[in-house]
């Protein structure tokens, strides 16, 4: 049976809009360091506290199999409902450290019914074209965390409460989306009761874990990464002061980038196959890290940006492609709570790196501080050769056949 049309532009626009959440607040950290008289230290703790609230709710979720008993796109609305009201009440004066921390620990909760689940969804709709589906998915993901940095760049001058505004604004929009133009998918399977054991029986399929370990070494470097794309630019301007910069929309650029790597890597799938694909991606990215340190010696604005948009393309590129490994390799029961699960563990790795970075910052020179994240690419390289895809397995490429 053919979907509608529509379809996936509407899962990508509201994953687009939903996920606009997560990185609203790194949008206006400076405003909000000003305001409420914080540390600049706090950059890490706000992103590390979006990523923790992101695992918690995964990890409940994956255990009560939510994605899998109810209609998931009832889960996305009330997701985006509820964590696009946590976002906007940053915007309240009586705010202390305390309590915004709890809000964004509160968003990134609600924000596990929404990007893992949008993946669900997608993963319902579309077999043989998950690999391009998925590439899609992400990159809107991807601009979506950017989008922030763009809103922050473009209203300079007006209220800072603004960026939260409107990211929340657009979170109900995109699950008012989902609710009432994509219904539950063809292939979806419905699961009746919660499984606490599912947690550990995804890993029993060796080529599951394969592609898991894979995502885990791309995702010590992913958020990272995104999250100190900021201070790497500021870093660069004041070790050569005649540059100037504008910080927020080459953070932008930067991030966002990787929306377009993430749909070419889908399209680059279907000759290459999914897992080689992945890995390129993966080994490109693990080479930037090492890489890093140079970039900060060398006196042209234009190598740097260049530099930094080929990484922000690399260190997402291979995010899709792991999803469809590890979509592909789960059984049709628990495609949503395996989907979750990855993610929980994932993002479970993105807060070590993040604070590590952190602690680096202020024990090293800042330049060299990258390196460390090349340990995951080496790491999830190592991953994906402990085991074979389904497809492979079969004799064929994956993705099997795009759409």
């Amino acid at each position: 049976m053919k979907n509608p049309k529509w379809i996936l532009p509407v899962i990508v626009i509201s994953q687009f809009c939903c996920t606009s959440l997560w990185f609203a607040g790194n949008g206006v950290m400076g405003d909000l360091i000003r305001d409420f008289s914080l540390e600049d230290s706090v950059l890490a703790h706000f992103t590390s506290a979006v990523q923790f609230g992101f695992i918690s709710g995964t990890l409940a979720f994956a255990v009560l199999t939510i994605a899998d008993r109810f209609s998931p796109s009832k889960v996305f609305f009330v997701s985006a409902l509820i964590g696009a009201l946590f976002n906007l009440a940053i915007i309240l004066e009586g705010n202390s450290l305390a309590s915004l921390l709890a809000l964004r620990f509160l968003t990134g909760f609600f924000l596990a019914g929404i990007y893992p689940v949008g993946m669900k969804i997608a993963a319902d709709y579309f077999d043989k074209g998950l690999g391009k589906s998925l590439g899609f998915l992400v990159g809107a993901l991807v601009v979506g965390t950017a989008f922030p940095h763009l809103l922050k760049g473009v209203t300079t001058g007006l209220p800072w409460r603004l960026v939260l505004a409107i990211t929340s604004m657009l979170a109900v929009l995109g699950g008012l989306s989902m609710l009432l133009l994509v219904p539950d998918g063809p292939f979806r399977k419905s699961s009746q009761k919660p499984d606490l054991s599912a947690f550990f029986k995804v890993f029993e399929n060796r080529a599951f874990r394969s592609a898991a370990f894979g995502y885990f070494g791309h995702m010590w470097e992913l958020y990272a990464f995104w999250a100190f794309v900021p201070v790497m630019l500021a870093a660069y301007a004041s070790l050569h002061p005649q540059t100037e910069l504008n910080v927020p929309i080459l953070s932008f650029l930067i991030i966002g980038i990787g929306g377009l790597a993430c749909v070419l890597g889908g399209y680059l799938s279907q000759s290459l196959g999914t897992k080689r694909t992945a890995s390129i991606a993966l080994l490109l990215s693990g080479l930037c890290c090492l890489l890093s340190p140079l970039i900060f010696f060398i006196d042209s604005k234009a190598i740097l940006i260049g530099f930094l948009l080929f990484w922000g393309m690399v260190v997402i590129a291979d995010s899709p492609l792991f999803s469809t490994l590890v979509a592909q390799n789960a059984s049709a029961e628990s495609k949503g709570t395996a989907l979750t699960i990855v993610n929980c563990i994932g993002f479970a790795i993105t807060i070590v790196s993040i604070q590590l970075l952190n602690i680096l910052r202020d024990s090293m020179d800042p330049m060299y501080i990258y390196v460390v994240l090349g340990m995951g690419p080496v790491l999830g390289l190592m991953g994906l050769r402990g085991g074979k895809t389904q497809g492979e397995l079969n004799g064929v490429k994956e993705p099997l056949r795009l759409m």
